[in-house]
């Protein structure tokens, strides 16, 4: 088990996978497979294989992170859920303990991620812009960690509001940043390092920093600690 939740199945290749929280059901037509003891009365349990060309979280684990912070039991807001691909893994990794809170922008990419929740109780789905979580601060508790993939100039700023709203202090988010979605005319790097800087200064310390080839061009992935402002004493 390379993180908490997450398991490596061995055949032909290695491929990452999550145990299913709904056996029986693909969310996106990734393959499962059942494995388990064949002695000691123990079920088999299904596990749905992660593709990293389909999830930005599984090809950063590929990468070597270290932590995704987001284990059984966790609250994980999840910003830029879309379809909901990555979202069901998650929920597969925080289990029925733990809750994803997905916020989509778009009603009409939504309606799979609304559809998906049906079947997966862990999952709030929040059709809502994430650029105001006002706007969803009565669906949402305090979390342990922020996922963001929301691929927008002023993204650093979109998580340090959500941050501020919901973000536990010591908490961890993971944001996938898409150099030429900030500014395409600087090389990668350069635009990645200023957006370190901008987390920084809004208390979102980074730890972690890692590009996500060959699975995405000119993408990093981010990994950090909340540090919240002491109020002053009265």
């Amino acid at each position: 088990m390379l993180h908490p939740g997450v398991f490596v199945s061995k055949g032909k290749s290695s491929s990452l996978c999550t145990l299913n929280m709904v056996p029986g059901i693909s969310v996106y037509g990734e393959k499962r497979i059942e494995l388990g003891a064949t002695q000691g009365g123990d079920e088999k349990k299904e596990y749905r294989l992660w593709n990293p060309y389909r999830s930005k979280l599984a090809a950063a684990i590929y990468a070597g992170v270290k932590s995704i912070h987001m284990g059984p039991g966790s609250k994980v807001l999840y910003l830029g859920g879309a379809t909901g691909t990555t979202v069901s893994h998650v929920s597969d990794l925080v289990g029925p303990e733990g809750m994803v809170y997905a916020v989509e922008f778009s009603h009409r990419v939504g309606r799979d991620l609304v559809e998906m929740s049906k079947r997966r109780p862990n999952i709030v789905p929040i059709i809502e812009d994430a650029r105001y979580p006002m706007k969803y601060r009565m669906l949402v508790p305090m979390v342990d960690c922020i996922f963001m993939d929301v691929a927008q100039p002023d993204q650093a700023r979109i998580l340090a509001l959500n941050a501020q709203a919901f973000l536990r202090n010591g908490g961890h988010y993971v944001i996938s940043i898409k150099a030429n979605c900030i500014d395409s005319t600087l090389e990668a790097s350069v635009v990645i390092a200023s957006e370190l800087n901008k987390l920084a200064k809004d208390k979102l310390k980074p730890q972690e920093e890692q590009t996500l080839e060959p699975f995405e061009r000119d993408h990093a992935v981010v990994i950090g600690i909340y540090r919240r402002v002491k109020k002053a004493a009265a």
